[in-house]
């Protein structure tokens, strides 16, 4: 279950979408019958980031399989009391498609739809929603181009062009960051020199409506960048706030004042 908590202590909500993972292992071949594994574990790689966000407001958290499996009409309850929404490492896909309209048991003959989830989440961003799009194996174009968010109903809300490939940049070696815009609220006053190694992050290209505030130094790409849709305001980081890539970054002294400014400034307390 990846809901972290029901009772909130806080005046201002943020709705947390993904970095739980199922872990089955390890695999033993004992015979050439069949296979045998042992163990099974569910973790969320989003402790830290929810910690650092939880200074200052309540954080529910949902695994992408809750969010494919909520019922039409709850993703807009959360968005409703949410000042900010955070999609990490969550395919496009899985804002649709909800699986109970396809159990046969239940089919009525009659059409259903209902309405485009990531067309409300723009909605809810030009109505004053704030935004942050983080990075991983499953956000912007992602592994082997799968990850479909260059292609959906929400893109040319985004600051970020994404790849139409796989948009995956690694290396062991790690990359480091290079602040363009040390006065942006969202950035400013954190301790950038001593920012540890990532192990690696999404290539994406920032449009007309986005401003690269941090880009990585080896390469030049935008690592963050910040933008606004309407009313509302989006921050993207092109990396992941949890491991692997960002095994490192959550040791950074700055981790938990980057993740609380960046907040601050996607809901507007910031000018």
């Amino acid at each position: 279950m990846g809901t972290k908590k029901e009772i909130r202590t806080k005046s201002e909500h943020v709705l947390y979408l993904g970095d739980w993972v199922f872990h089955l292992g390890p695999t033993f071949i004992e015979t050439p019958f069949g296979t045998e594994t042992k163990d099974a574990d569910l973790h969320f790689y989003g402790e830290r980031l929810t910690e650092a966000l939880e200074h200052v407001a309540d954080v529910t958290t949902l695994a992408n399989w809750e969010l494919y499996r909520l019922a039409p009409g709850k993703l807009e309850a959360f968005l409703e009391e949410s000042v900010s929404l955070i999609i990490s490492d969550v395919e496009a896909k899985c804002f649709h498609l909800y699986p109970s309209f396809f159990d046969r048991s239940r089919r009525e003959n009659r059409v259903v739809t209902f309405p485009d989830r990531l067309m409300l989440i723009k909605e809810w961003i030009r109505d004053g929603g704030g935004l942050m799009m983080l990075g991983g194996w499953l956000s912007f174009s992602g592994v082997q181009g799968k990850s479909g968010w260059g292609r959906c109903t929400l893109t040319d809300a985004l600051p970020v062009d994404c790849l139409v490939t796989e948009d995956l940049v690694e290396s062991s070696a790690g990359f480091t960051p290079e602040v363009l815009q040390p006065e942006h609220p969202a950035v400013k006053g954190l301790p950038w020199d001593q920012f540890p190694p990532i192990f690696g992050y999404n290539e994406v290209s920032a449009n007309a409506a986005g401003e690269v505030l941090v880009r990585v130094k080896e390469t030049g790409h935008p690592l963050v960048v910040a933008g606004a849709y309407g009313k509302g305001r989006i921050l993207t980081y092109m990396s992941d706030p949890a491991p692997h890539w960002g095994i490192n970054f959550e040791l950074w002294e700055g981790y938990d004042a980057f993740w609380q400014q960046s907040l601050n400034w996607v809901k507007k307390q910031h000018g």
